[in-house]
């Protein structure tokens, strides 16, 4: 540019004395005095001398110069101008603009006009246009200069031609690249403000409204939705939906994974854009609502996790092609955050739950088990024992006899202790005598004591445990097994409170209470003439049926705990957890012994245990036990596969799964093999 450019009259003056003719037209023949080259211009020396300086000048442009007359022929023009117009310069000579350059000179006949008529020159005149001779538009800056006579008439107009084409391109290629880089801009403000959403505390359907606004900002959609895949159901779930425009409420949130426009990416892995007539081609009701709703573009982007896909990520808009390649860069990295923090999620609430059953499994070993405040040796709170503690409540101040009935190994000797130990005889002592456990020859003489003498080996006086109980309480445990012969004896003792030692003739008075115990049916021995009525009447004046364990499941977690607690403390052995899974496999089984079998289950589970994780030998337990073998499998299996997981599928070392499971590897890879257990159970899907 070269503004307030002019040719004062001096060099008027010397262009009009340089001329010469050439048929009868005025040119000139100017040879550089530098290096003698001819140059065809129509101008005196002084405008070869401006000529170069207007070179130098715009060495970093092209500049092109002319002269023409006052009915806009050329008369002089440089190579630089030429080349320009696509024209050699002989081509231009004595020529009208009109006739070089077509309709160009439509753009730069006004601006010459306006310097014939008032004699001013005319600068900075921006012109484009493409001319015939070139294959892309071209973009020149032209300035005007009138060149006078004496008496100041305009005689011809010195034209300055500066080509920006150049210039314009790398302006144009600046904008856009500054247009690309303020979006660029845009959408990684985008992705940082999810980013940092995504990073808060809290659901992600609760964030979902956010994020599509972000995203709206730059790809003015108007539905968005997330969609997460529930793969045993074959379905696509409505996770979130943001669509402020909806005419009407959706009718579904759950959709066949088959029917929705956007089912190929969960398995091809890769994003799509749909437009209308595609959308047409799923005949489901989800498309057709999208449709009524006024769709007529999709953008569905998988949301990929190492696992799998997760679900997917729709956008939707009224406009028709609203999506380009180019937007699923940043689509992908929204998706890839989403799936992020939705697997987080997922793990969080997996962990929780880890949390809550680890509590558990810690509770029973360190919590308390729950024992009523009068009966501290009794553990359990079920409705059937409590039942039982009720009525020990409401017999216990009392002195009068107590059947207790139940199957071997429901704790009768247990009730029987907190019986005593609830009565008002609390001081003194409790006499227990197992009658099955006795030979009958010898039972009389443990019960009621004999005199020296009173049979062979009979060398000294013996108290039996019938005066030893006296103002105590005498526990009789198998009742039923006494024989037939010695019950009216006890029926005496029970009716007078008076015996006879064997051998002796000395009556002697007790005051006791008694507690029989029994896993007979006493009544059907009455009818079979096996136990006398009378003695049964005298014995059931107050019995307490002691639930079987199988009908009081509900405390078995507490037994379990109590009992490892006491063998742990007694080996010194340190158990921290003991699997949920063995907790619910042990409530499962029959249990035809009772507590007395668990305690022994237990105390051998302690004893097998190397790791901190109780291991209950489930699989050693025989038929014969009547077990349910389908869930023992199936929980024995479940603990293997969960250890297995969270040991990265490691069997062996320190930190194995067969360290956990206090197994050796071999037996463990033997229970593997028994229990159908596979790699695919325990790894990854993507690993698998």
């Amino acid at each position: 540019m070269i503004p307030g450019m002019q040719i004062n009259q001096a060099l008027a003056a010397k262009a009009a004395g340089n001329n010469v003719s050439s048929g009868g037209r005025k040119v000139a023949s100017i040879s550089s005095a530098g290096n003698g080259d001819v140059f065809s211009f129509a101008l005196p020396a002084v405008l070869m001398e401006s000529e170069q300086f207007l070179t130098a000048y715009f060495r970093a442009s092209r500049v092109g110069l002319c002269i023409l007359d006052t009915k806009f022929r050329y008369l002089a023009v440089n190579e630089t101008l030429a080349e320009m117009n696509g024209a050699p310069v002989a081509g231009h000579l004595g020529k009208t603009i009109r006739e070089v350059l077509g309709d160009f000179a439509d753009l730069i006949q006004p601006p010459l006009e306006r310097v014939l008529a008032g004699g001013e020159p005319v600068s900075d005149v921006e012109i484009s246009f493409q001319l015939p001779a070139r294959g892309e538009p071209g973009h020149w800056l032209e300035h005007y200069v009138p060149i006078k006579d004496a008496a100041g008439r305009v005689m011809q107009i010195g034209v300055i031609v500066v080509e920006i084409t150049e210039k314009k391109k790398l302006e144009g290629s600046l904008r856009g690249a500054v247009e690309i880089l303020q979006q660029e801009k845009k959408r990684q403000q985008v992705v940082m403000e999810v980013s940092r959403l995504l990073a808060t505390p809290g659901e992600v359907r609760q964030f979902f409204p956010h994020i599509s606004a972000y995203l709206r900002r730059i790809l003015r959609q108007e539905y968005a939705a997330l969609c997460l895949r529930d793969e045993k159901q074959g379905k696509l779930i409505q996770h979130a939906l943001d669509f402020p425009l909806q005419k009407r409420p959706n009718a579904e949130t759950e959709f066949n994974a088959a029917d929705h426009p956007g089912s190929s990416v969960l398995q091809k892995y890769t994003a799509l854009i749909l437009n209308r007539e595609q959308m047409q081609k799923f005949h489901s009701q989800l498309a057709e609502c999208l449709l009524t709703e006024g769709l007529q573009s999709l953008c569905c982007v998988p949301l990929i996790r190492p696992s799998g896909a997760l679900g997917i990520f729709v956008l939707g808009s009224t406009r028709g092609n609203a999506f380009k390649s180019d937007d699923l860069s940043l689509l992908n990295q929204i998706a890839a955050m989403l799936a992020i923090a939705l697997e987080n999620a997922g793990t969080a609430r997996e962990v929780e739950q880890l949390k809550i059953q680890l509590g558990r499994e810690r509770r029973y070993v360190e919590g308390e088990p729950r024992p009523r405040a009068r009966f501290e040796r009794i553990i359990g709170d079920s409705r059937a024992l409590q039942k039982v503690l009720d009525q020990i409540e409401i017999v216990a101040e009392t002195d009068a006899t107590v059947l207790l009935l139940g199957e071997t190994g429901t704790g009768k000797g247990l009730v029987a202790s907190a019986l005593h130990e609830a009565s008002k005889r609390r001081g003194r002592p409790l006499i227990t005598l197992n009658c099955a456990a006795i030979p009958t020859g010898l039972l009389e003489s443990e019960l009621f004591g004999h005199e020296k003498g009173a049979f062979t080996g009979a060398v000294s006086q013996k108290t039996g445990r019938m005066e030893l109980a006296d103002h105590g309480t005498l526990f009789l445990d198998e009742v039923g097994d006494i024989a037939r012969d010695l019950q009216p004896k006890l029926l005496r003792v029970l009716q007078d409170h008076e015996f006879e030692r064997l051998g002796g003739n000395r009556t002697i008075k007790v005051d006791l209470r008694l507690i029989a115990a029994t896993n007979r049916d006493l009544s059907t021995s009455v009818a079979n003439n096996e136990f006398r009525s009378d003695l049964f009447y005298r014995l059931n004046v107050f019995p307490i049926r002691l639930p079987a364990l199988r009908e009081r499941r509900e405390d078995i977690p507490d037994l379990v705990q109590y009992f490892v607690r006491k063998f742990a403390t007694r080996m010194e052995r340190v158990i921290e957890t003991i699997p949920t899974e063995t907790i619910e496999a042990l409530k499962q089984w029959d249990w035809p012994g009772n507590v007395r079998e668990l305690e022994n289950i237990i105390e051998r589970s302690v004893i097998l245990t190397e790791g901190t994780a109780l291991r209950v030998p489930l699989e050693e337990l025989s038929g014969g036990i009547n077990l349910r073998e389908s869930s023992l499998k199936e929980a024995d299996r479940a603990l293997i596969i969960q250890i297995l997981r969270e040991t990265d599928g490691i069997l062996s070392g320190p930190n194995g799964a067969a360290a956990r499971l206090g197994l050796k590897r071999s037996t463990l890879q033997s229970k593997m093999d028994k229990l159908g257990i596979r790699r695919r159970d325990y790894s990854d899907p993507a690993s698998a």
